[in-house]
Formats: C-alpha cells, sequence, structure tokens
C-alpha cells in the first residue's frame, strides 16, 4: 500500500473515531517530492487517493488538488523532524480545550514520555495557515513528536501511518485525563527523578524483537 493511500486509510479513521469531525483537520505523509496533504475542506469518510493535494516541501504545486490551509505546518515539521514520516493535525476535544488554556501537558504521567520528553509544550497562538504558526509548531516540537496549538488543537507526527494514529489517540486520551484531574484539584506531577525511571523501564517495555 502506498504512503498517499495510507495518509487517505489514516484520515477516514481519524474520522471514524471522532478525532476529526468535518473539515477541522488534516493528514499528511512524506513522499519522494515532498508529501501529500489532505485537501482543504476536506471531510474523512469519502476521501480518496486521488484527492490528495502533493506538493514539494516549499510548497510548488504538484497536482490538480487544493492543498489544505495548514500545509505550511507540516512541511515546517518535515523539514525541521526527519523522523515524521506522518503527520496528524485536529481539533480533537480534550487537546483543544487544554490549548485554549494556553498549557502544556505536564509530567502528571509517565506516559507523556511517549512524546519524546516530559511535556507536550504548547505553540503560542498566532492565525491558523500562516508561516507564523509553521514555524512556531516546529519549535514547540523540538526533541517531541507532538505539540498543542493555542485556541486551535493539536499536531503529532509518527513513523508510519499507524503510529501516528496511536500518537493522536495517546494525546486525546492524556489531555482528557489531565483535564478531569484539574477539575477534581491539583494534579501531583511526577518529579524528573521520577520521569527518568520510567524513561528507562520503556527500554524494556512491549514484545522482545525475534
Amino acid at each position: 500500500m502506498s504512503k498517499v493511500t495510507e495518509a487517505v486509510r489514516l484520515y477516514n479513521e481519524l474520522g471514524r473515531i471522532g478525532l476529526i469531525a468535518g473539515s477541522s483537520g488534516n493528514v499528511s505523509a512524506r513522499t519522494k517530492e515532498g508529501m501529500a496533504i489532505t485537501p482543504s475542506g476536506g471531510a474523512p469518510g469519502r476521501a480518496k487517493a486521488a484527492d490528495m493535494a502533493r506538493i514539494t516541501l516549499d510548497g510548488a504545486e504538484l497536482n490538480d488538488a487544493t492543498r489544505s490551509s495548514e500545509w505550511a505546518m507540516h512541511a515546517a515539521i518535515y523539514q525541521a523532524h526527519p523522523a515524521a514520516q506522518f503527520i496528524v493535525h485536529t481539533h480533537a476535544d480534550a487537546c483543544t480545550a487544554l490549548a485554549c488554556l494556553h498549557q502544556p501537558l505536564p509530567a502528571f504521567h509517565y506516559m507523556v514520555l511517549n512524546f519524546g520528553g516530559e511535556d507536550v509544550r504548547c505553540a503560542p497562538y498566532v492565525t491558523f495557515g500562516t508561516p507564523e504558526l509553521a514555524a512556531l509548531a516546529a519549535e514547540a516540537m523540538a526533541g517531541r513528536s507532538a505539540c498543542l496549538l493555542a485556541n486551535h488543537g493539536m499536531i503529532v507526527h509518527g513513523r508510519d501511518a499507524d503510529h501516528a494514529l496511536s500518537q493522536a489517540v495517546l494525546l486525546e486520551q492524556l489531555c482528557r485525563q489531565y483535564l478531569l484531574s484539574l477539575a477534581a484539584g491539583t494534579p501531583r506531577l511526577l518529579t524528573a527523578e521520577d520521569m527518568a525511571a520510567s524513561k528507562e523501564r520503556f527500554k524494556t517495555y512491549g514484545p522482545r524483537a525475534r
């Protein structure tokens, strides 16, 4: 299955599970020429590979599809993060709610480490679809695979389509859990030592390589 087809599958699945509603989100895949990204005004559930806009990371159009307004943010992340192969941007409820508080997702749970560090940063607010947002998102993701976007949503990258999907689902879950803990009181954050110990444990977590 081609990466473009995988990106369409990922986009449709994000719609099916409710992380993308209507046209409020986009998905892309890195390609040899640059990237393939969901079209402007697109909606999951009826997307096809032929609908994907193909562009270079400098923004040159490679087909006639109308690219997402957030193409520059995806391009900036691909340029800054060589490991990124697929990118998911959504306005998922819990991520967006936390982003509207202009707060990062802190070390309230050891699973935050799945995004590369002790927190998931929140990029400052600027108008959507602008070069300024692209630069701020790429900066907020330094050393990370995700960030929140103030008053906007979230963005994650993955090594493949399934990984990008799982990262998006996990980030939404953790943001929801953190908001629930804030509603109940003041969460007690894990220390740097706690997170370091968990990071060490993750080295032996999961199935053994064969």
